[in-house]
């Protein structure tokens, strides 16, 4: 094969790109007359509702060479998505994680309502205009028992693939209220996905509310580390051992330090938490996966060897162009110089063994380096 884009990525699984909801109106047909009413009534149709964790005009928000024409929110095109990267790359899937805000909203009536049109318009105006697209389910985790009934409501669907979870939220993810959102996904072979992103409940960091957006933004790999410690101390894993979660768009140099620090830690306390009855090493390795991008260091090759042979693992990385995102130059979504059988692991082995509903896929993958 060449070395075009589409020769190396052939076959490969996104999982994560990021479709946009341009505005207000286009989730109109997908609510109810009341809610179409409140609208109007209350102008939500004003609102803003995209994360402000990812600012529309942030330099990181969007590649330059990925804008849209006209001013249109990144994201928001299906026919730039389809040139960009369906096209491009050729992947066979490509996961889509929708950030619209409808999950952090204070009301939960709103809050479920939101969800359910934004899902209902992922799967009309984007999952029916390509076989290649799967998607996540958008649940407000504020209200666990409607975030079960979303499940529920799409499960049949097997192109919803993920439930959708933002990293920063209300309390840490491994509380047992979430538990019944865990239990339902393992038993429907639904993959946790948390992103990167905060409800903005509290502050987005340890030590406060930030100034800056800079501050924010490398703050949240803390986050993940706070989730990932909550689910394995909390005993999700323990609980529910077939569940697999991806820690999307987290970052990866973190994981060494942490990784560390928690079997250590692990070892001197685990009295307190008999039921984690393995080091939490170990559980990451069987349970837990990581998109690779953003890759967060100056030689993002030698970062991800040196990871693999720490965490002893080469199936924890997911292949991910973080779609509209700017998290790498040219189409070098992947590092160059990785061992083929490592980048094939990435490119869509790994994902296959995530992801329960696309190991059905009746296509062979082909992605090759």
């Amino acid at each position: 094969m060449g070395s075009t884009p589409s020769a190396k990525y052939q076959g490969a699984i996104d999982c994560d790109i990021h479709p946009a909801v341009p505005g207000m109106k286009v989730l109109l047909p997908y609510l109810d007359d009341y809610w179409r009413e409140m609208v109007s009534v209350r102008a939500l149709d004003r609102l803003n509702l995209s994360l402000t964790s990812y600012p529309e005009n942030a330099p990181l928000s969007c590649r330059p060479d990925w804008r849209l024409d006209g001013g249109a929110k990144a994201g928001s095109s299906y026919d730039a998505v389809k040139a960009h990267i369906l096209d491009r790359y050729r992947p066979r899937f490509g996961i889509l994680n929708c950030l619209y805000g409808a999950q952090v909203l204070h009301s939960e009536d709103m809050a479920a309502a939101f969800c359910r049109a934004t899902n209902d318009w992922l799967r009309t105006d984007w999952l029916d205009r390509d076989e290649r697209l799967r998607a996540s389910i958008v649940v407000a985790v504020h209200d666990t028992d409607r975030a079960i009934d979303e499940i529920d409501r799409l499960a049949s669907d097997p192109r919803f693939v993920q439930v959708l979870l933002l990293v920063s939220g209300e309390t840490t993810l491994g509380r047992k209220r979430f538990w019944p959102i865990y239990e339902r996904a393992e038993r429907l072979g639904l993959t946790i996905g948390i992103h990167a992103g905060s409800a903005y409940r509290y502050a987005p960091t340890a030590a406060g509310w930030p100034s800056y957006y800079v501050e924010d933004y490398v703050a949240q790999s803390a986050a993940f580390e706070s989730q990932l410690q909550s689910l394995i101390s909390e005993g999700a894993f323990a609980k529910y051992p077939s569940l697999k979660v991806v820690a999307i768009e987290s970052g990866l140099t973190w994981l060494s330090g942490f990784v560390w620090r928690a079997d250590k830690t692990w070892k001197g306390v685990r009295a307190e938490t008999p039921w984690v009855t393995c080091a939490p090493s170990e559980i990451i390795r069987n349970n837990v996966r990581f998109t690779v991008q953003p890759i967060d260091d100056p030689n993002e090759r030698d970062a991800i060897l040196r990871l693999t042979d720490h965490l002893q693992s080469d199936e924890l990385f997911l292949f991910s162009t973080d779609y509209p995102h700017w998290q790498f130059e040219g189409d070098s979504a992947l590092p160059e110089g990785l061992p083929d059988r490592l980048f094939r692991k990435i490119a869509c082995e790994n994902a296959l063994a995530t992801y329960k509903r696309l190991a059905r896929a009746d296509r062979p993958l082909e992605a090759t380096p």
